[in-house]
């Protein structure tokens, strides 16, 4: 697949993410490329590239190269899913799990994915859907997690789960993580959850604080329909968080449905990329 338009995301008012586009922007104007920037990044460079939207970038371009942190990632992953796409992060954050091109390498690993050395990966997303009296009242996607919390801190709270309409347990917790592959090495790690190797097709349900000794997190196939139900006794201040950054109100007794999205994000890395060297270099795992 050869990348005549290429659009550019990142981190707004930020040094690096600026100094990183710059460099992108000289390699492919070399390359004859068509340059797209989404607006509000860089506004610094004008030369020979247009501005646009976000979902203008997924329609035009066949590459999208995202630059900034994990954050940077999730946010734009949300959108570029809905399009034919492929993705790439350049790392100006601190983790950088998702954004595998070091800055002082652009020139080397962009060429390697321009000569077709790369591989590409499909990782789903989630939807959320939350029904009140039975009428939807908020809609959204993750690609990292879903979570059901309380709005304050050390507050617990009561809720049922049911997987494809069957009843799984009773729950009084701080809240419940769900969490695609993808997010098994970020907030669902944090909480005791598993690492699930990207491809598989589960999902790991994380209960958070629970009060109680045998309430242990569970993996799901992740074509199951999960419904978790809020307790109509639980206190106000309820929410749905996805990836940190959307924050969803619910109240109690309403219904949280959650299942795979149709979209899927065409994530792709260098040829040198391997999981486990991911794994030992980012989280320390298994030196």
């Amino acid at each position: 697949m050869r990348y005549p338009t290429v659009g550019l995301i990142g981190k707004s008012d930020h040094q690096g993410t600026l100094t990183s586009i710059q460099t992108l922007v000289d390699y492919l104007l070399k390359q004859g490329t068509k340059i797209l920037i989404a607006n509000g990044i860089a506004p610094e460079i004008t030369q020979g590239v247009e501005r646009c939207t976000l979902e203008e970038i997924g329609k035009q371009a066949q590459l999208a190269i995202v630059v900034g942190g994990d954050g940077n990632m999730l946010g734009a992953a949300r959108t570029l899913a809905k399009y034919d796409i492929h993705v790439v992060g350049v790392n100006r954050g601190k983790l950088g799990f998702l954004t595998d091109i070091s800055p002082d390498e652009i020139e080397k690993q962009i060429d390697t994915l321009f000569l077709g050395k790369r591989h590409v990966e499909d990782r789903f997303l989630l939807q959320v859907e939350i029904k009140r009296n039975h009428s939807t009242v908020h809609k959204s996607t993750a690609l990292n997690e879903v979570v059901l919390h309380h709005g304050q801190v050390a507050h617990m709270m009561e809720f049922e789960i049911y997987l494809d309409g069957t009843f799984v347990s009773s729950q009084r917790a701080d809240g419940m993580i769900v969490a695609t592959p993808t997010g098994s090495t970020a907030y669902s790690l944090s909480g005791g959850g598993p690492i699930i190797v990207p491809s598989l097709n589960a999902l790991t349900l994380v209960p958070m604080f629970p009060h109680t000794l045998s309430s242990r997190p569970i993996v799901i196939n992740a074509d199951s329909k999960l419904r978790m139900c809020v307790s109509a006794d639980n206190s106000e201040s309820l929410q749905v968080s996805c990836d940190s950054h959307i924050e969803l109100s619910i109240q109690p007794g309403d219904e949280v449905f959650i299942e795979k999205c149709e979209d899927t994000l065409r994530l792709i890395h260098p040829d040198s990329y391997d999981y486990f060297t991911v794994l030992r270099k980012k989280l320390n795992w298994g030196k």
